[in-house]
């Protein structure tokens, strides 16, 4: 009997969306074939040390998503070029964890989902689940990935960008006579609606700056688009195919953190979302060539609004969606007739399978 393939679930990161990188974590775990892999979780605490985990003991509050948290028990790891896949070191033992096969990283938001881990496993040798280094980094900077969408004739809202270092030219009467009320104010590289907050007055504009602020040194403000909010999930590499889509029916003024991973009352999840199939047909097909503008691969949840004219505006694509227990990702799978065990397997397949495409490339001249 051959043996299982050794997969590295890595998890928790430095990012604000630790916790919900967590949730995510516990869920895939739950849901993988323990038949066909064999699970070495690994979590990053939030000073940025690995951790090796016991299966048994990862989290504290697990089933409590207001209060979810790492046990930061456990050996500390490290990652180094090494032999057959033995490339994870025990720090106190300085011997290698085992074989490791492919990474599945669940990071969520910056140092995780930005290409930065994603550099790492790549410059290891080390086959990885999901986006690439290019399409990680330009898919959570919203300004470089709406500028690539716009270029392809995707529709996107229109939108303004500040540095930290220009502050000062942040007007608020300008931005309203230009995007108009209400608009958002986001950071540039953050995700799960961290740090995101609809303004309404200058009052709100003030406190959403200084609070976008908080999170990236690049904030981007963007025009309010009435519309309905709908999620279409991606999966493949060169030949990617799309979901059903779902809809997001907010039950305040926008879908917010709170919403998305904590209250399971803050939106109504259609799934799949209502819409005649010509609409359906122009969603999936908006949503690959999205997926192939920004050079994604293995998996992207495309999340877009619809008017009232049938116009379709792209809002953003999320290279690590979530995984957790009302997250769309794997719900709209499920309802397009992929169960999260099967998409799990199918996602370390397509990073195994691009893994061995590179090996054929030649790396010297």
């Amino acid at each position: 009997m051959s043996r299982k393939i050794s997969v590295v679930i890595l998890f928790g990161g430095k990012s604000a969306e630790h916790e919900i990188s967590l949730q995510s974590a516990k869920n895939i775990i739950e849901a993988i074939d323990k038949e066909k892999y064999e699970i070495i979780p690994i979590a990053i605490a939030k000073d940025g040390h690995w951790y090796l985990k016991d299966a048994s003991n990862i989290f504290i509050n697990e089933n409590d998503p207001n209060s979810i948290r790492l046990n930061t028990a456990g050996e500390r790891v490290a990652l180094i070029q090494g032999e057959k896949g033995e490339r994870l070191i025990n720090l106190s033992t300085k011997q290698s964890v085992g074989a490791v096969d492919v990474i599945f990283p669940v990071l969520h938001g910056p140092f995780g989902e930005d290409g930065a881990v994603q550099g790492l496993l790549k410059t290891a040798g080390i086959p990885f689940v999901g986006c690439g280094v290019l399409s990680s980094a330009v898919c959570m900077d919203k300004d470089v990935s709406k500028r690539l969408l716009r270029d392809a004739g995707i529709d996107i809202a229109d939108f303004l960008v500040f540095h930290s270092s220009s502050s000062n030219k942040i007007v608020f009467e300008d931005i309203k006579n230009h995007l108009g009320l209400p608009l958002f104010v986001k950071p540039l590289n953050m995700g799960s609606s961290v740090g995101i907050n609809m303004v309404k007055d200058k009052n709100q504009f003030d406190e959403a700056v200084n609070d976008a602020f908080k999170y990236d040194n690049k904030i981007l403000i963007e025009e309010f688009i009435k519309g309905r909010e709908i999620e279409c999930a991606v999966l493949g590499n060169d030949d990617p195919i799309a979901s059903v889509p779902g809809e997001i029916i907010a039950q305040h003024d926008f879908y917010s953190y709170k919403a998305k991973y904590i209250d399971e009352n803050g939106a109504v999840l259609e799934t799949p979302a209502k819409l005649p199939e010509h609409i359906v047909k122009k969603v999936q097909n908006i949503s690959i060539k999205a997926f192939k503008t920004l050079c994604c691969e293995g998996m992207g949840r495309v999340d877009v609004f619809l008017k009232d004219d049938e116009q379709i505006i792209f809002n953003e694509i999320n290279t690590i969606p979530g995984f957790t227990a009302i997250s769309m990702y794997p719900k709209l799978w499920g309802i397009s007739g992929i169960s999260f065990t099967e998409l799990v397997d199918r996602l370390i397949q397509l990073a195994l399978d691009r893994f061995e495409n590179e090996k054929k490339l030649k790396t010297s001249f």
